[in-house]
């Protein structure tokens, strides 16, 4: 007898839990860890709510500072860069980017190659250097000469003297022509309109190396959903799925 009375209370206790609100449960629960002690958590104070190292000092604290003036990447996606490019020294591949503007991530780039000293790779850098080329007003919102507020020189200083860059202006696709790209295993794309990202796919997919990297700087972003149209229609016959980022980027890799 007791031991069908232990069951049949046992049966009542998740029935019961039907009739309080999950919401009391969450709210407890959230009280109870507020409360409670918490240890010395290293960079505690990056939790904002979640750990945000971009937020941080350190090396990438002090480029992220130092290019800031220049640049219009926000401190989280210059960290998904940072991290990108820290993993791809380690393939055998230059850098690209395409879409550089005043150098901001260009800088970055160049700084990471000029600490890792991998051997032969250089960072090619694509950009009119001078604004948007004409645009499509079907899938764009930049017309053509937004951005011209730049030029070579100023990209060139910003980036600082290092015999591994190489600057290719003018506009993209003719600019890969003369390029003499091979092996890439980071390709940074920063160009917002979609024809260009089209042709700059078109031409380096094949020439990233297996396990390369394939950022998308502007996917996510409603100013530039040219950019993703792109991005979705070259990658809809690859083997690679782009995976969108909380940032607005996108990342492939090159299986």
């Amino acid at each position: 007898m007791a031991s069908k009375v232990a069951n049949a209370f046992r049966m009542l206790v998740p029935v019961s839990r039907l009739f309080v609100p999950p919401i009391f449960d969450v709210l407890r629960r959230r009280w109870r860890d507020r409360n409670r002690e918490i240890p010395d958590i290293p960079d505690h104070n990056l939790y904002k709510p979640t750990y945000s190292p971009w937020l941080g000092g350190g090396e990438f604290g002090a480029v992220r500072d130092e290019i800031a003036a220049f640049s219009l990447v926000s401190p989280d996606r210059l960290w998904v860069l940072d991290r990108l490019a820290r993993n791809a020294v380690n393939l055998k591949g230059d850098f690209v980017e395409c879409g550089v503007y005043k150098g901001g991530t260009a800088r970055l780039l160049a700084h990471i190659l000029a600490a890792t000293r991998p051997d032969g790779v250089r960072l090619h850098l694509f950009d009119s250097f001078s604004g948007m080329p004409t645009t499509d007003a079907t899938f764009d919102k930049h017309l053509a000469g937004d951005f011209a507020d730049t030029s070579l020189a100023t990209v060139e200083k910003n980036v600082g003297p290092s015999d591994f860059v190489s600057f290719h202006p003018g506009f993209i696709p003719e600019t890969f022509a003369d390029a003499g790209l091979s092996d890439i295993a980071l390709l940074h794309v920063d160009l917002d309109i979609r024809k260009s990202i089209l042709d700059t796919l078109t031409h380096c997919y094949d020439r990233v190396v297996p396990g390369g990297f394939m950022l998308f700087d502007d996917y996510g972003f409603e100013s530039c959903y040219g950019a993703r149209m792109a991005v979705d229609e070259f990658f809809s016959d690859k083997p690679e799925t782009p995976l969108c980022l909380p940032t607005g980027q996108a990342l492939a890799i090159k299986s």
